[in-house]
């Protein structure tokens, strides 16, 4: 069995089912049991003659095989079948609804969880808690209540029966399988030291997988596929090496109990057939005997796999378990205050910031106001920290009380859920869905009307280029959209953004790989159709934020300077050279 915080609670949830289960295996262990007794008649009824029917000799002919064997045996058989279906149906089926409930869990805990957990939690390894991990804790709570109590019910039946036999036979029978069950405890804490190691191995290898199959384009171009192979061969040997450990320590645990089983059963027939010589028993007691031991056989056997089971589901519900104990970084505090709505006012009040685990602030002591309904661009080399303004306007990260400003309310007074979806984001990487075209413009949005996909793509100038494949809207994306050219992909993540109608837009660095023309007819189309809604663009080149009502000119994490084109170009040097590198660049690319 199976016992865990995120685990115990689901015993009394099935309880009704498990005690079913529970009843059908009393049903099954009490059957086989009557099993040994008509074969101790059938072999003193072939060697004496006779057979016992209430409490009187008669003889053993065809009508007693019948009446007292033949019909008790059929409905023993009848009773087995019955029982054992039942037992399946319910141990498994509360096994299956357990995983369904764990994995309900655990996806809604990932979904909960900041940007900071899955930069240092690979998807690999969070998959692998979905599936192997998952399928381990579901395998060791069905098969471990049933072998448990199976263990526990037969195991003592048998004993008792035997023992009332002859004491002395039993006791011997006994003390193998007492150094059986110690070797077995202390074994299992290796094991469960071993699965743990193993998981860890099938993780790493299911991490460089998932990258791999990611970025085999990189892969491709830069000729990188022996060392690719390479490196996997490492990390799939690493996984061989790990499996071979934990199963040679399993195999030894399994030849060490058949070991003990067997010598049981030379002292059964030792002992016995020395007491059948000396007419203590007779040769049907002593088959009588010998298939109690053999009902507990199977009761030993599962004791050791128990132990074998218990040690992996044991290591794997504790990975699980630091999934579900990991705390969300971002959470609402008690001071949350639902405001009417949000009209796009955004103000940086002497704002310094860290990322968790940083080495250095990324951006120091900067403060702007964006007011609502403005056009606002935001500029800088790379690094500068245009994409942390971003993220912290959503609440990605936490920021100090009091630096960042919602119309006038702090931003960490507002509920996380509430100001997201206020706020529309295109982010860096534009991620798709493998999903239809339509299915992943439509994602911000509840209202999917063809009519409404079809305006935001062509407030994207995407419409075009859709319209041109085979089956249109229906286009079916590869994962991440790579059926699709960069452009392609930023403009439907443009047009998902619009779909959402948003008091604030945030696009970051999102025409990039649009062409001039393009990029125009895009920022013309936003300015159009979002008067009086804040819209930000975070861009490198100056061109694409020049006619915004706003420039923010970020620097190494510094706010340099706020104003127009003009007003920055006139008044602040840095700005100015990089307007004229810029516009050097693109004569030299022109020529």
């Amino acid at each position: 069995m199976l016992f865990g915080k995120h685990i115990n609670k689901y015993y009394l949830r099935y309880l009704p089912m498990l005690l079913l289960g529970i009843g059908a295996l009393i049903l099954v262990d009490y059957m086989q049991l009557i099993v040994p007794e008509l074969y101790r008649m059938v072999i003193n009824g072939i060697n004496e003659g006779v057979g016992i029917k209430d409490g009187v000799e008669v003889p053993f002919d065809m009508a007693f095989l019948l009446d007292e064997i033949c019909r008790p045996m059929l409905f023993v058989i009848l009773a087995l079948i019955f029982g054992r279906f039942l037992w399946r149906v319910c141990f498994f089926g509360a096994g299956i609804k357990i995983e369904t409930a764990l994995r309900n869990e655990m996806f809604d805990r990932c979904r909960t969880l900041s940007q900071h957990y899955y930069q240092h939690n690979k998807v690999g390894n969070l998959m692998s808690l979905f599936t192997n991990d998952l399928e381990t804790v579901q395998d060791c709570f069905s098969m471990g209540i049933m072998m448990f109590f199976d263990a526990v019910l037969l195991g003592a039946l048998a004993i008792i029966k035997m023992f009332r036999m002859d004491p002395l036979l039993t006791g011997l029978s006994m003390i193998p399988m007492t150094i059986m069950l110690i070797g077995g405890m202390i074994v299992g804490k290796y094991m469960t030291l071993k699965w743990e190691k193993r998981q860890a191995a099938f993780s790493s290898l299911s991490d460089f997988s998932q990258e791999s199959f990611a970025g085999i384009a990189v892969i491709k171009a830069f000729v990188k596929e022996a060392k690719e192979l390479l490196a996997f061969r490492k990390l799939n040997k690493d996984n061989e090496d790990a499996n071979i450990e934990y199963t040679k320590l399993s195999v030894k645990l399994n030849v060490a109990v058949t070991l003990l089983v067997e010598s049981v059963i030379c002292v059964i027939l030792g002992y016995g057939g020395y007491l059948v010589y000396t007419d203590a028993f007779n040769a049907g007691q002593l088959v009588e005997f010998i298939g109690y031991f053999n009902a507990i056989v199977w009761p030993i056997m599962a004791i050791a796999q128990l132990i074998e089971m218990g040690s992996r589901g044991k290591a794997s519900l504790n990975r699980i378990g630091e999934l579900l104990d990991s705390k969300p970084d971002i959470t609402d505090s008690e001071s949350v205050k639902t405001p009417d709505a949000i009209k796009g006012s955004i103000e940086f009040k002497n704002l310094t910031f860290r990322y968790p685990d940083g080495e250095y602030d990324v951006l120091s002591d900067v403060s702007f106001k964006i007011n609502a309904g403005e056009n606002v661009g935001i500029v800088g080399r790379t690094g500068a920290g245009k994409t942390t303004v971003a993220d912290l306007i959503l609440r990605t990260y936490n920021v100090p009380d009091g630096t960042v400003f919602i119309d006038g309310n702090d931003i960490n007074t507002i509920p996380i859920k509430f100001l997201r979806s206020a706020a529309a984001y295109v982010p860096q990487d534009n991620f798709l869905f493998s999903d239809t075209i339509e299915g992943n413009i439509a994602f911000a949005s509840d209202d999917i009307s063809q009519e409404k996909i079809e305006e935001a793509a062509k407030l994207s100038d995407v419409h075009g280029n859709i319209i041109d494949f085979p089956e249109s809207y229906k286009t079916v994306l590869g994962e991440r959209g790579v059926t699709i050219s960069g452009g392609q992909k930023q403009r439907i993540s443009i047009a998902r953004a619009l779909m959402k109608d948003a008091a604030i837009l945030i696009l970051d660095d999102s025409v990039s790989a649009v062409d001039v023309k393009t990029e125009k007819v895009i920022l013309d189309n936003l300015k159009n159709t979002r008067k009086g809604k804040t819209t930000i663009l975070i861009a490198h080149r100056i061109t694409t934020i020049e006619n915004m009502d706003k420039i923010i000119f970020i620097d190494d994490g510094k706010l340099l300077d706020v104003g127009t084109h003009n007003e920055l170009y006139n008044r602040n040097r840095d700005y100015r050279n990089m307007v004229e590198l810029q516009r050097l660049n693109d004569l030299e690319a022109g020529m």
